[in-house]
């Protein structure tokens, strides 16, 4: 059994509905119905990552940062693949070079969509004809 299940339902052009437990979610790859794949994960990349800087910071250095606001910003190649991403963490606490660099540090390493973006996450694919 997985540990994750979702499911993508793409009836017609490059609009689909995914279904993530009891969440739905509306995905457009030309971004005007909903936001593209490529912008999902830019968000969900600064999202998660604001919560692994914030429990590297509770857990490892017993900092209690307020509130953490993460700007992505994401360059596409030619052909519209994503580049590079860049994320800006805006936080309340005053923090000196070294619990910054600790952080973005216990950041990576927490960050499950830093884990997942790399070159050894393949995909197994299977293709089941004629059904729906």
């Amino acid at each position: 059994m997985a540990d994750i299940e979702a499911t993508a339902k793409n009836d017609e052009k490059f609009f689909a509905t995914s279904r993530v437990g009891d969440f739905e979610l509306s995905i457009d790859a030309t971004g005007e119905d909903g936001p593209s794949p490529d912008e999902i994960v830019v968000a969900d990349y600064a999202a998660c990552y604001s919560f692994a800087f914030r429990a590297g910071a509770d857990r490892e250095h017993d900092l209690s940062l307020g509130a953490i606001r993460t700007e992505a910003e994401a360059s596409l190649t030619d052909d519209d693949f994503l580049e590079s991403v860049s994320l800006t963490v805006h936080v309340e606490d005053d923090l000196d070079d070294e619990q910054v660099d600790a952080l973005i540090e216990l950041g990576e390493e927490l960050c499950h969509v830093h884990q997942a973006v790399k070159e050894e996450l393949h995909a197994d694919i299977n293709v089941v004809p004629n059904s729906s």
